[in-house]
């Protein structure tokens, strides 16, 4: 955004929470805020940002659906910092899956990859949080998947925040790199196949996936009505608590954050049991 716009915004931000409707929604969110326990907040959060296209057709006819690209990464950003403010020390964004790559005869992959990778930057902008992408990045355009590791490389000792991009990620393609990773390490330290069916442990597995050494995340969100996992997480998902928002991704505000938060804590997890 250019910064006259983002000033502009941000005036235009300004005048609507000092309308009477602005302010009831400050006290509304304020008051949220004061309901939330923090002694039982989520230590990862990950979210499904579902219905930009959908939010770019009924808010930007005629017009590329670039628009709704643009408004959910903001509003990704934005998340970013809700979460940030509350104290959670784990992120996940979903940002592209690897069914999204399909898109390519539509035209709008090129439009779309530029909009991630600028987030993905923005983002490792940030001088205390630690950005890490997770997905195949060997199915994205070489100069991305450069840029990216860059990102990466850059937050790598930053002790903030963690925030997961997930790009170009599959549930099925995550458990495929799993096993092809712990395949290859065992063969390395000359096990066989048949002395491994025997020993292997879920923990080994787990130490292959993409967010290996973080905590699984507790609570994942999923905008636009839809309820489904859609292979997100598929590994890390066992126990989460899951909530469903009906708003369009970027149409999602920070008291529907909250209220996703403040259900989370009100639940008793069982984890199974």
């Amino acid at each position: 955004m250019h910064p006259a716009e983002h000033y502009i915004a941000k005036a235009g931000e300004l005048l609507d929470r000092l309308h009477p409707s602005g302010l009831l929604y400050n006290t509304y969110e304020a008051r949220l805020l004061d309901q939330l326990d923090r002694t039982r907040l989520p230590q990862h959060v990950a979210v499904l940002a579902d219905g930009n296209r959908r939010w770019a057709r009924l808010n930007a006819p005629g017009e590329p659906l670039v628009a709704g690209y643009q408004a959910g990464s903001d509003k990704l950003q934005a998340f970013c910092h809700w979460c940030d403010g509350v104290g959670i020390p784990v992120v996940t964004l979903w940002v592209l899956s690897t069914d999204n790559l399909q898109r390519a005869e539509t035209g709008e992959l090129g439009p779309l990859l530029k909009i991630i990778e600028s987030l993905v930057i923005t983002l490792a902008r940030n001088p205390r949080w630690r950005v890490q992408t997770v997905g195949d990045m060997g199915l994205l355009p070489d100069d991305m998947a450069a840029s990216l590791a860059e990102a990466r490389k850059a937050t790598a000792d930053h002790d903030g925040m963690h925030i997961n991009v997930a790009i170009a990620y599959g549930g099925r393609h995550e458990l495929r790199d799993a096993v092809r990773s712990l395949l290859a390490e065992e063969a390395a330290k000359g096990t066989s196949l048949e002395e491994l069916s025997q020993s292997l442990e879920i923990d080994q597995i787990a130490e292959h996936l993409y967010t290996k050494g973080q905590p699984d995340p507790d609570l994942i969100i999923r905008t636009s009505g839809e309820q489904r996992l859609s292979g997100f997480l598929m590994w890390q998902s066992a126990h989460s608590e899951f909530y469903f928002c009906e708003a369009l991704w970027p149409d999602f505000r920070k008291v529907d954050f909250l209220r996703a938060l403040r259900s989370f804590t009100q639940r008793e997890r069982r984890y199974g049991r």
